[in-house]
């Protein structure tokens, strides 16, 4: 009897054990995958503003001012523009430009 007791403690034990690694690969693997996520969504974001900046600098270009951009396909918005600046956004970032960098949250 205290033989089985022993054995059922030491298999309880290793379930435990086990038990803890798994939850605490599981948290540093969401933890990862947080950190990827995010990653691609400023990458994602690079891309689109990039392309967004390109198509305002030839309006510039044509037009004298970045007003009146259509930016329709670019997956950002044109908040604001003028003769000589402009601000674009997505759902999740802004860029202030020209020459500005993306940044988190609203123009």
């Amino acid at each position: 009897m205290a033989r089985a007791l022993g054995t059922v403690s030491l298999l309880l034990t290793l379930v435990v054990i086990a038990w803890m690694l798994t939850s605490q690969q599981s948290g540093s693997s969401r933890k990862q995958q947080s950190q990827e996520v995010e990653q691609a969504q400023a990458t994602a974001n690079g891309v689109a503003f990039e392309q967004a900046q390109a198509q305002l600098e030839q309006q510039h270009a044509l037009n004298g001012t970045y007003a009146g951009t259509s930016l329709a396909g670019f997956g950002v918005m044109l908040v604001r523009a003028d003769a000589s600046t402009y601000c674009i956004q997505n759902a999740t970032a802004h860029l202030a430009g020209p020459g500005g960098v993306a940044a988190t949250g609203p123009c």
